[in-house]
């Protein structure tokens, strides 16, 4: 008898989805790069997490091989958590998250400036073809849909609600408008296609096997935050991207190609972008806008906020 559809595991796609879409888990990867923060104390000073859920993130990661726990010289029953390879690996979805919380989200005053040392730019980095190194934008990529992968992704292992997600306490770290776009599965699904050129409501609903009704609250969801745009063509069923949308699209690319790194034997993968511009399967990378490098974790740093980080008072 063939497995129930509910009894399989997330896809690849999916996990990553369910980890990495939240905001709490996102605020200690951050605090983490940026500040090098390793204790429990410190992630609850910094972030305002109720220990009981502070410890599930991190205990999260831990199993999903992202960090380790080390005990602390003569702490005791105490541990310090470290990034591992893979966690680290994680940083260029960061950057992304910030470069787009920096332009478009209000808190974006408030985010630490990104400078690449060798060069001394400041700013965001642009998005570039580690094969070919050419620049790539939402327009220059191709969206490969494996149907069976898709149903997958959407439908196994776990769901959270985005409107009923951790908060943190810090402005800078909360995440909240990027939450509506990467919070849960149907939500990254769907703002996926829009990026791939999807836009009719019957498209969207065809290759997600998505509820009307979920479909209809994921999207008015995605439009208050201004992500998508009704469009009153189609009889108001289409649904483009704004150019805050578009913003997005580096965020998707990493997600995808970290998944990958995490999950390089697992089978199907699901969505993969492709680079027509040099036939292979786009593989992303930071490039500095100011001497056109390409961008290592150990080449940038952030400065923090002026004011710690907090809103002036």
């Amino acid at each position: 008898m063939a497995e129930s559809v509910a009894a399989t595991p997330p896809s690849p796609v999916a996990q990553t989805i369910d980890l990495l879409g939240d905001r709490l888990t996102l605020a200690i990867l951050r605090e983490a790069f940026v500040d090098h923060v390793r204790r429990f104390s410190q992630w609850i000073d910094r972030t305002g997490a109720p220990p009981a859920m502070l410890t599930a993130r991190l205990n999260a990661l831990v199993e999903a091989g992202l960090m380790e726990r080390r005990p602390q010289p003569h702490g005791g029953d105490r541990h310090d958590y470290l990034m591992t390879e893979l966690g680290v690996a994680t940083w260029e979805i960061l950057v992304s998250l910030w470069a787009w919380q920096r332009e478009w989200s209000p808190e974006g005053v408030l985010q630490p400036e990104l400078v690449h040392t060798d060069c001394g730019h400041r700013g965001p980095p642009a998005l570039m073809c580690r094969h070919c190194g050419r620049t790539v934008g939402t327009r220059d990529a191709q969206l490969e849909l494996d149907p069976e992968s898709l149903v997958l992704a959407t439908r196994s292992g776990r769901r959270r609600s985005t409107r009923n997600a951790p908060s943190v306490s810090r402005v800078d770290l909360q995440f909240t408008e990027v939450m509506e776009a990467i919070g849960d599965r149907w939500s990254a699904f769907v703002t996926g296609l829009a990026l791939s050129g999807v836009r009719r409501f019957g498209e969207f609903q065809s290759i997600l096997k998505i509820s009307p009704t979920t479909l209809t609250e994921r999207l008015g969801r995605l439009s208050e935050v201004q992500i998508l745009a009704r469009s009153e063509h189609g009889g108001g069923r289409e649904y483009l991207l704004t150019p805050r949308g578009r913003g997005l699209f580096p965020i998707f690319a990493f997600l995808l190609s970290w998944t990958q790194v995490a999950h390089p034997d697992a089978l199907p993968l699901g969505p993969k972008l492709h680079h027509p511009d040099c036939g292979s399967r786009l593989l992303p990378a930071l490039r500095c806008r100011g001497c056109d490098a390409r961008l290592e974790r150990t080449s940038v740093r952030f400065e923090p906020f002026p004011f710690g980080n907090r809103l002036p008072l």
